[in-house]
């Protein structure tokens, strides 16, 4: 792996884990196969996960790839690198949206009907009341953004669950992360919400200023 492709030792990039970015990870080594990287110890890794690391690419998007966890020593994380890093546009990462109605359906299970806190044309966050699902689950979601309704299969990457206990013992309340990769009729739909959406919240903001 060329310098010119990847960031230098010292440089800061960003990595997902679980539907959570962390970004200004520092690199400590990179090669062609691997790279180690320094980190909060509350947001290390398990081995054998396997996360998203991202970096410039100016002026054309960024550069991605995917590593597995290989070692971990404290808070320092060796990352063997699964495929070629690719350039991606920016966009693909940008988020909107929130409470659109979205409906889960995981196999032998009934559908679960719940509401979306915001959603990207790779992943969206969602949030279910009284559902058992976990990361690594594979799930069809139907999502309903504006007039158009889009389909999409993907895996739950985090998902976590708290039971209201006051003043009664309630239902469980359950937010997950799902992670997809959508046909480019797909991707269009989910791009072009979020920009509408990014643009409503602008002019709210400018007209409230």
């Amino acid at each position: 792996m060329s310098s010119s492709l990847f960031p230098e030792d010292g440089s800061r990039i960003e990595m997902e884990a679980g539907g959570e970015c962390h970004t200004g990870v520092r690199v400590v080594a990179a090669s062609a196969a691997a790279v180690t990287v320094s980190l909060a110890r509350a947001d290390v890794p398990l081995l054998g996960t396997v996360v998203t690391l991202r970096w410039s690419a100016a002026p054309r998007g960024r550069y991605v790839v995917s590593a597995a966890v290989a070692a971990v020593d404290e808070n320092r994380v060796e990352l063997r690198l699964i495929g070629e890093p690719q350039i991606s546009q920016s966009r693909l990462y940008v988020r909107g949206g929130g409470g659109e109605p979205i409906v889960m359906t995981r196999p032998e299970l009934p559908e679960a009907i719940g509401w979306v806190h915001d959603i990207s044309e790779r992943s969206v966050r969602a949030h279910f009341t009284d559902v058992e699902v976990r990361p690594g689950h594979e799930v069809t979601l139907r999502v309903q953004l504006g007039a158009d309704e889009v389909e999409l299969t993907g895996t739950v990457t985090k998902a976590s669950a708290m039971r209201q206990q006051v003043p009664v013992r309630g239902p469980l309340s359950v937010e997950m992360v799902a992670l997809y990769d959508p046909e480019e009729w797909q991707a269009k739909i989910l791009r072009r919400y979020v920009m509408r959406y990014q643009l409503q919240m602008r002019t709210r903001t400018a007209e409230s200023a």
